[in-house]
């Protein structure tokens, strides 16, 4: 057995955050006490093979945060290529970052999408509402009223933006944080919450876990529990569209690790192949639960690089900024329906909060991490750029979320009305034999029989 010491960080990416560790093996055993004193920190143990490479975050729990080494490209910088451009021709998009709002709070450059006041104003409506909407939800967890739950936080401008800059008909294949494209799309808080509480207004029926939303009418796909499938789903419901010759699109997105999973190159070979008209996202909050970015490959490079070798389009985008990430969709939209084909984002971004109810962030990376993170808060760049231009106040916003924590709390007083998590009513028990085969097979009649339903 031998147990690992990370002796240094690899000198050909040491000024970068992204540096991977440089690690010498010890023998378990007699005489090894001197070498684990010496450490400065060990992973599980693996056998010996040389100098062995093994990607880490750049900060661990009990160390400063530090963003420093980021280099990120100027707001405007970015060039915005014509929706039919070769993609041989914008390598470049993948290795930078689009950017609109500057330090100031300004939107410059070509990327800066003409929307109007309303527009923004809206936008920055939804991001409040999905974050009060969040923090709500999160604490009914705590209290043991809801089982578990996701927050979005950090990262609301992400399915909000891309939302808005897509039509109604265009279908959404959602990972678990864009609850947001629900509520940019109307869906009803009454109907989320009850969904989260598994009671008789569930139109899920209790058959899925909290924030597994799915809405038909909202062209909403369901969420899986099982990363990266919504990628293929996505790619294929693209295909149908252009078989169909419609002009709708598809948008999935998924994350930093998921973009490791098969599902994930199987998506983009299809895509790429077929030309189909979907936008892939790969949502860097750089933490996969507890797994840094690096993990995924983002030491060695940015992700939307990936789609270079597709031979796609590949943007990487300010995730915390509005306008960049509304410019992005729209461009990318408007590519798949001239009949340009896929294109893969990156938002580049950071989760603020714990990956779930069940996790516990503090355990693996600086408590004030997100704090630190140089990008800033989706909600404040925005609110911060309507007040530059003399569109909104901080009195208007202490007045809109004082009116949207009120409608969350009297949404949620409803949905309690259809029933709650422990006391009922919930979806009646025949309910679990129906939706599947439209002629139910004999075994399970017997079984639904047995029930008395």
């Amino acid at each position: 057995m031998y147990q690992i010491e990370a002796i240094d960080r690899n000198p050909i990416f040491h000024d970068s955050p992204y540096n991977q560790g440089v690690y010498r093996f010890h023998p378990i055993g007699k005489g090894c006490g001197a070498s684990m004193k010496t450490a400065r920190r060990f992973v599980p143990p693996t056998p010996p093979h040389g100098r062995f490479q093994l990607p880490d975050a750049p900060r661990r729990p009990g160390e400063r945060p530090d963003f420093s080494a980021l280099k990120l490209q100027p707001a405007g910088a970015a060039n915005k290529p014509a929706i039919d451009v070769d993609p041989m021709d914008i390598h470049d998009l993948a290795f930078g970052l689009i950017r609109v709002l500057d330090d100031e709070g300004q939107a410059v450059g070509p990327w800066a999408a003409k929307l109007s006041v309303d527009t923004l104003r809206q936008g920055l409506r939804l991001m409040t509402l999905l974050r009060i909407y969040d923090e709500r939800m999160n604490a009914l967890q705590r209290q043991g009223k809801l089982s578990f739950y996701m927050k979005a936080a950090g990262e609301e401008a992400v399915a909000i933006a891309q939302t808005m800059a897509l039509r109604a008909s265009d279908m959404i294949f959602p990972s678990y944080r864009q609850q947001g494209a629900l509520i940019a799309r109307g869906r009803e808080l009454v109907d989320m919450m009850c969904h989260c509480l598994s009671n008789a207004r569930d139109n899920l029926k209790g058959r899925q876990l909290p924030i597994h939303y799915s809405w038909k009418e909202g062209n909403f796909f369901g969420v899986s529990g099982n990363v990266a499938t919504q990628f293929c789903q996505a790619v294929g419901w693209a295909m149908a569209a252009a078989y169909k010759d419609t002009d709708d699109v598809a948008i999935s997105w998924l994350g930093d690790g998921s973009s490791a999973t098969l599902d994930f190159h199987h998506a983009m070979t299809f895509a790429a192949n077929y030309n189909a008209p979907v936008i892939l996202n790969v949502v860097n909050n750089q933490w996969a639960i507890s797994s840094h970015q690096n993990i995924a490959g983002g030491a060695r490079t940015t992700f939307a690089a990936r789609a270079i070798g597709y031979g796609i389009p590949g943007l990487r985008v300010d995730g915390n900024d509005f306008l960049a990430l509304y410019a992005a969709t729209e461009w990318a939209a408007a590519r798949a329906r001239a009949g340009h084909g896929p294109t893969l984002i990156e938002a580049f971004t950071y989760r603020a909060g714990d990956h779930s109810t069940s996790d516990d962030a503090s355990r693996y990376r600086p408590k004030d991490e997100a704090a630190a993170w140089p990008l800033g808060d989706p909600l404040k760049r925005l609110k911060d750029h309507l007040i530059g231009r003399g569109a909104w106040s901080e009195e208007d916003h202490l007045r809109l979320e004082s009116e949207l924590k009120e409608s969350v709390a009297k949404a949620y007083k409803e949905a309690i009305s259809y029933g709650t998590l422990h006391e009922g009513p919930w979806s009646p028990v025949k309910t679990m034999f129906e939706d599947v085969y439209e002629d139910m097979p004999r075994h399970l009649r017997r079984q639904r029989q047995a029930h008395g339903v």
